[in-house]
């Protein structure tokens, strides 16, 4: 509850606050810094890994494959129910 209070208040004081001409050129994040030597060798591509590098095509393909296979199987589900419902009615009348 306190959590919920405090992002409350807290979106409430963003929303009250004021505004000038100056503030709306300010950028919300802060400076931009330049990455270290560290962090620029951590971001470097490395040769070792590339062959288990995932490809865009090779995603793409995984992700519509998925689909289709959600897809089949909700439509399963569904005929089942349908199958299902109509026997019970059918025995239902008789």
């Amino acid at each position: 509850m306190a959590l919920l209070l405090n992002k409350t208040l807290a979106s409430h004081f963003r929303s009250h606050a004021k505004k000038t001409e100056d503030s709306i050129y300010l950028p919300r994040r802060g400076f931009h810094v330049e990455p270290g030597t560290r962090e620029k060798a951590l971001l470097a591509e490395d040769s070792s890994l590339k062959p288990f590098k995932s490809y865009k095509r090779s995603v793409k393909q995984l992700k519509r494959i998925g689909d289709v296979l959600t897809i089949v199987v909700v439509a399963g589900c569904c005929y089942e129910i349908y199958v299902k419902a109509t026997t019970r009615e059918e025995a239902r009348k008789q």
